[in-house]
C-alpha cells in the first residue's frame, strides 16, 4: 500500500502496513530496531498511540474518517503517550521528519491505495 498527501502531492509511505486487527495494532513497530525511508504503518481503528519500549523516534499523522489530518506529532520518542483524539478513525506512523518533508499539516488529504 502507499500514503500519499494529495494536497503537497508528496509520498508519506510507498510501502505502507496496515495494522487493522487487534494483534497488528497491539504490536505496531515494537520489537524493531529501525524505520526504513519510505516505511509506514497504518493504524485502524485508532485515537492515541504510545512509543513505550520502541528504539527510535516516529511521526504520528492522525487522521480522520475522510482521510484528513487532524493531528501531527513530529519526532515522538520512545516511551511517550499521544494525547488521545476523539475525532481520529487512524493514525499513519511514518519515520521522523517525514511530515515535515512531505509539507504534511492539519486540513492534508491523504489518499491510501
Amino acid at each position: 500500500m502507499k500514503a500519499t498527501n494529495r494536497s503537497s502531492g508528496k509520498a508519506l509511505a510507498n510501502d505502507l502496513t496496515p495494522a487493522d486487527s487487534v494483534v497488528r495494532r497491539m504490536k505496531g513497530l515494537l520489537g524493531r530496531k529501525a524505520f526504513c525511508y519510505g516505511e509506514g504503518l497504518w493504524i485502524k481503528p485508532c485515537k492515541a498511540v504510545h512509543s513505550f519500549g520502541m528504539k527510535f523516534p516516529i511521526d504520528v499523522v492522525f487522521l480522520d474518517r475522510q482521510q484528513c489530518v487532524i493531528a501531527v506529532i513530529a519526532s515522538l520518542p520512545p516511551n511517550r503517550l499521544t494525547p488521545l483524539f476523539f475525532r481520529a478513525a487512524s493514525v499513519l506512523e511514518l519515520p521522523s521528519g517525514k511530515a515535515e518533508q512531505t509539507d504534511t499539516v492539519i486540513g492534508d488529504s491523504i489518499v491510501i491505495t
